[in-house]
This record gives C-alpha cells, structure tokens and sequence, in this order.
C-alpha cells in the first residue's frame, strides 16, 4: 500500500528517502528498536538452563551455585547506578555501557566453563555474572523508561508489552541458541554474550525521548505490538511441545529460527504504517490534524503563558531545604522527589510485598534445573521447563500489564488489588513444587512463570502513578531491589542449605564420605519441600502486606490519575497549532538529554514548582 502511495504521487527516490528518514527518526520506530532490545534482554531467565555446567564443570555445590544465582539476580536487578546515569545523560549512553558489561560479562563465564582460562575462584564468577547480569537494569532503563516517558497515557501497556517480551526472551534465545549451535548447552552463555549486545549496539541512537502531541490511535498500535507478540508466544509454545517430543535436526531448528525471526521484525510493518500516516499528514496539512480542543469558560483567558514566564515565576519561588521537603511528600500521583518516595509508607509496603512475591518465584525459577534433576525429569524436559516459565512469563507481564490498564480506566479497578491476587494465585505453584505430584512441575512452571512475570508491570506501573515520572529512571531502578534481597533470603540461605543438608543425610545414609570439590547431589522430593512451603508462607505474608497498599491507595486510585497529563496534552496542542509544528519544544538539560531535572535537583528539588516544565 505504502509503494502505491509512492508510484501514484510520482514523488520517486526523493520522496521514498524522505520517508525513510522520516521513520529512522519517528517516535513508533523507536518502539520497534526497544521492543527488538527486550527480546533478547532476558538472559537471566536462562541460568537454569546452563546452570548445570557451571556446577558440574567447576566443581561447586548447591550453595554456591545458588549464591551465583544470587549475583545473578542482584546484578540483573539492582539498576540504581544505570537510573542515576540517565536522570543526567542521553538514553544511549545507557544502551552502551550496557552491551560493554553484557559482552564482557558473559563472554568471562563461557571462558571459564569451557576451559578457556585458568578455573576462577568463587569469587570471581559471581562478579563475572554479576556484571553481565547487571546490563539488562541498563538496557532495561534505557528502552523501557524512555518509552514511558513517550507515552505516559499508555504506560500500563507500554510496560506490560515491553516486560513482557523480556519474560519471552528466554524461548526466543533458546530458538535461536538451538539454530546456531545445536544442543551444546556451553554455547548458549556465548549467545548470550554476544547477542544482546549487538541489537543494543545497532540501535544506540535510535532509542532517545520524543515528545509529540498524544494521538487518539496510540492505544491501538500497542495492541497491534500485542498481537505480534502473543502470535510469537503462541509458536514458541508450539514448537516446544513439538520438541519435547519429537527430536528436531540441526536444519529444522535453523528453521524454525527463521520463522521466530520473521515474527520479531513484522513489527516493523506496523511502523511504516503509522509513520506513513505521518509523513502524509505533513506532506498534505490539514487544518486540524491533531484534534485537541481547548475550552476556557472565560473567553478573555484563552493564551497560555509562554515556557520562560513560567520558568521565571518557578524560579522566584524560595525553594524549601532539602531536609524539611523530605518528609512533606505531595499528594500521590504527583511528583516526588526521590528521597521522599523512598521514605514513604507506601513504598516501604510495595518493596515488602514484591520482596516476598517476586523472591519467592525467581527462586523456584533458578532452582528448576535442579528440582527437575532431583524428581526424576529427563534432562530434555528441564529445557522444557525454562522454555515454559519464559513463555508464561512473557503472558504475566502482557496480560497484566494490559489488562490492568482496561479495568483501571474503564471499571477504576486499582492496580495494587491485581497485584495482590497474583501473590495468591503464585502459592499454587509452591505449593506443587513442595509436594511433587507426578507431573505438578508443568504446571507449577506455568503458575509461576505466570506470576513472576505478572508482578513486574503491576509494580513499574505503581511506582509511576503514585510517584510521578520526574524521577522514573532511578525510582523504577530502586523498585527492582526487591528481587535480589528476596532471592538472597529465599534462594541462597533457605533453598540451598536445605538442599544440601538433604543431600549430606542421604550421603550419610548410602555410607559415602564426602571430598573435597565433590558436588552434593540430592534426589527424591524431600530435597526442596521444606524450602518451598517456608517459600510459600513468605508469600502468604507478602500477600497480607499488598492488601494494605490497596486501602491505603484505594481513593487515590478512584480519582482520575491520567488528569494531569491530558492537561499537559492539550496544552502542547496548543503550542503546536500557533507554531505549525508536530514536535514540542522541550528544555534541554546539561549533558544533552531532553526533559529531566540536573542531578542537584533530583534529590531534594521541589516538586511542586517544577514538575510541570520539566515534563515538557
């Protein structure tokens, strides 16, 4: 349609140049960059995959293996540094200390388990996945916060898209990891050294904050995204019932990966539709392209202050002392600085809660390797569990991620309360895992991929609306703490000492006396069902924790939270319409970036004179 529309307006290279560059540099183009960025940004999914080799190559035991994990997890997670890095610099200042982190990281782990180098100590290796585990927080801040920050009205399945993708990329990588070198399980750490690092790299610059007029359409392009991605769900889905039964050849895989790759790029017809309705509408101006009335029930009061008169009245108020405005938080849904969302009730209580969810999940996840080897699975039906956990993952994020954005605008459903039914529902697959029913390891990956992944959205999302998105980029960051301290609580000092004590009394048992550098191996279901119902306790009280977010938000949550930035959209209308222009002027900050307040702002500004103008 797009190449008719060329022919028939006899606008020849010179036209389809324009529109080329009109895409590279469009807003929906920058979507498709991060949605390609998240799909491969999920390689902590996979540790359970290769987790096996690093065991058994190195000599460790349950304990230190699950103390890399734990490293793993806190790299994967604690993403403060890359926040405050981009509350100061351009989003691909970000994306590029993050591939050199995830390329050097990996690339350390597949030296190490395949003989490379001289065997690492302990030590060594928890650093080494730490840091390659820690360039998904800058990938992640660097495509999803900015996204968020385009489409504001649409974070709820913004984030749920974007997350969602990431909880996919474990059985998109895995694809992948299958066409390129086969079945050896060490090449797929090298995957993950080198992949993510080069789509990272190609769209450095494309992802940036493009802020444009809100369309009535943008809704509906996500939703296109979604069905993109649920189709390619629904064929990983299918493939790994196939392969779990049916051993597939080399050139069937390569396959197979052809047709994974044709769904991740079929997006982009997506946006070179929405761009050529653009392009067109600036080739052929209409009078009112954007659609947005502005009413004044006082005639006389139509013009809007002009950006620097409202700079100059901003700046003639005397700002508070730090100190004093940290403990006079603004209502919720304002502004917050980051030391008064910090220290609030509010996120003390969402930190608790996902602690308790998010930590409990991600250790049956790390452990699945383990637990499928301990109950008897094949080792082709452990592989199948990762593939099921990232699947359902990537379903738990899409769906509440959208899903929740529907009932909170059309039913004024509160997103705590979602969250709180996830932490309940997550209790079935502890609860499987612990009492090992034949076959309950299918289904407990389904319950808590699903849930693992539904937390992460709820909680991004929530943080935005009670906060604000002043200071999105480190508040998002902060939020991620929660998974590496409960994964530190749950997996490290309770699932792998359990396990090892159970393996050393079935050692004791047998009469054999263990060596040094000997791994401890248990089997039975004895080995993890006292660590999976303590798990599923702490999630029952993680549970009990949510239910007071949700009286205390419960009016917030009634009101209109999207109010201000209708306002906002209207009045960049207006600017637009008296200048002719499709793209509002925003103030730029020192280091180059767009929008966001200097570092010496963003710890104890006042919110209440700024957040307006630097939201512009």
């Amino acid at each position: 349609m797009v190449v008719a529309e060329f022919r028939g307006s006899g606008g020849g290279w010179r036209a389809i140049k324009s529109f080329g560059l009109h895409v590279l540099h469009g807003r929906w183009f920058m979507v498709f960059a991060s949605f390609l960025i998240m799909s491969v940004s999920g390689s902590g999914y996979l540790f359970g995959a290769y987790s096996n080799d690093i065991k058994s190559t190195l000599g460790y035991d349950q304990t230190s293996l699950n103390l890399i994990g734990f490293f793993k997890d806190t790299g994967g997670n604690v993403g403060v540094l890359s926040g405050l890095i981009n509350e100061i610099s351009p989003p691909w200042v970000v994306l590029s200390i993050g591939v050199i982190m995830n390329f050097f990281g990996y690339l350390m782990i597949w030296l190490s388990v395949t003989g490379h180098i001289a065997k690492p100590q302990l030590w060594q290796m928890c650093l080494y996945i730490y840091i390659g585990a820690n360039s998904q927080a800058f990938s992640n801040t660097g495509a999803l916060v900015t996204c968020v920050m385009n489409f504001p009205e649409s974070r709820g399945s913004v984030i749920g898209l974007l997350k969602g993708l990431v909880g996919l990329s474990g059985a998109i990588m895995t694809q992948l990891y299958h066409a390129f070198y086969g079945d050896n399980s060490k090449a797929l750490i090298l995957l993950i050294a080198w992949l993510p690092a080069a789509v990272s790299f190609v769209f450095l610059r494309t992802v940036r904050i493009i802020k444009t007029a809100r369309r009535s359409n943008e809704l509906k392009v996500f939703y296109n995204f979604l069905y993109v991605s649920l189709g390619l769900a629904g064929l990983l889905m299918v493939l790994i019932i196939i392969q779990n039964r049916i051993k597939f050849t080399r050139s069937e895989y390569v396959g197979n990966a052809c047709v994974v790759l044709t769904l991740l790029f079929l997006p982009l017809a997506i946006v070179m539709k929405e761009e050529f309705k653009l392009w067109k509408s600036k080739e052929h101006p209409v009078n009112d392209p954007i659609q947005v009335k502005v009413v004044s029930e006082n005639p006389q009061v139509l013009e809007q202050p002009s950006l620097p008169q409202i700079e100059t009245r901003a700046s003639e108020r005397k700002p508070d002392s730090c100190l004093s405005n940290i403990f006079r938080s603004p209502d919720r849904g304002e502004d917050y600085t980051i030391l008064q969302a910090l220290l609030s009730i509010d996120m003390l209580i969402l930190f608790i809660a996902t602690t308790c969810g998010i930590g409990g999940a991600l250790t049956a996840i790390d452990n699945l390797g383990q637990i499928g080897k301990s109950l008897g699975y094949p080792t082709h039906s452990i592989t199948t569990f990762v593939s099921l956990v990232s699947i359902w993952n990537y379903l738990g994020r899409a769906m509440s991620g959208f899903a929740s954005e529907i009932f909170l605008v059309k039913y004024k459903f509160p997103r705590p309360l979602v969250l709180t039914l996830v932490l309940l529902f997550s209790c079935v697959g502890h609860l499987l895992i612990a009492f090992a029913v034949p076959n309950s390891l299918y289904f407990a990956s389904v319950i808590i991929g699903f849930c693992f992944g539904a937390q992460w959205p709820l909680m991004f999302a929530i943080i935005s609306e009670i906060f604000g998105l002043k200071y999105y980029s480190t508040l998002y960051n902060f939020g991620t703490i929660a998974s590496p301290v409960g994964s530190y609580i749950l997996n490290v000092k309770v699932a792998g000492r359990l396990y090892d004590k159970e393996a050393l009394k079935q050692m004791e048992a047998l009469g054999v006396t263990r060596k040094a550098g000997q791994q401890l191996t248990c089997t039975g279901a004895h080995c993890y069902r006292m660590a999976f119902i303590i798990i599923t306790a702490v999630t029952l009280f993680g549970f009990l924790f949510s239910i007071i977010l949700v009286l205390r938000t419960s009016k917030f949550y009634k009101g209109d939270i999207y109010k201000k930035f209708r306002e906002e959209a209207k009045a960049a209308a207006s600017e637009m319409a008296s200048r002719g222009d499709d793209i509002v002027p925003m103030r730029e900050r020192e280091g180059g970036a767009n929008f966001i307040a200097s570092s010496d702002d963003a710890s104890c500004s006042n919110t209440t004179n700024t957040s307006s103008i630097n939201h512009h």
